[in-house]
């Protein structure tokens, strides 16, 4: 695809709004990236996906270990949601540095303190996404942080809740 339709259809798909999340995975040296692309996929069994590109530091982490955890952002947490989308971010032991954690109960992985809610996963299946694996997961634990408003990902920028008008 040409860069020029890249961009557009970048456009096209940032008219549809979506909520943020940070995945996680690795109990001795974890890794983390932000990512808008989880989705629910059904309750009995529960399932999850979520698409994580095959470059990602994340992505092989996963594959190995068989497990990850999703921390959904509260609508104060865009410094989070920031942090783990920035390529140029410390690596290692520092990647979690000033970013308050918890170890899951299931996987290990971390998940964000004052998240609005998490989920640990284990790694039900991978699939061809493209430059991006989806990642099926089968929900092992899960629950809520604060009851606050969702951090939102719309036109290329963070956004929270409007109170509705209707």
């Amino acid at each position: 695809m040409l860069e020029n339709h890249r961009r557009a259809l970048r456009g096209v798909l940032g008219s549809f709004a979506t909520g943020i999340t940070v995945l996680t995975a690795g109990r001795e040296l974890p890794r983390g990236m932000t990512a808008n692309s989880f989705t629910s996929v059904s309750l009995d069994p529960p399932l999850v996906l979520v698409c994580v590109l095959r470059t990602a530091a994340l992505h092989d982490l996963v594959l190995d270990e068989k497990a990850f955890a999703v921390s959904v952002l509260a609508a104060g947490q865009e410094p989070i949601a920031r942090r783990f989308a920035d390529r140029a971010r410390p690596r290692g032991a520092r990647e979690f540095e000033a970013v308050d954690t918890e170890p899951g109960r299931r996987t290990g992985a971390p998940i964000l303190s004052g998240a609005l809610a998490w989920l640990e996963c284990g790694l039900e299946a991978v699939y061809d996404g493209g430059d991006h694996s989806i990642l099926l997961g089968a929900v092992l634990d899960a629950g809520r942080g604060p009851d606050t408003d969702a951090l939102l990902f719309y036109g290329g920028a963070f956004h929270r809740l409007a109170p509705s008008t209707v």
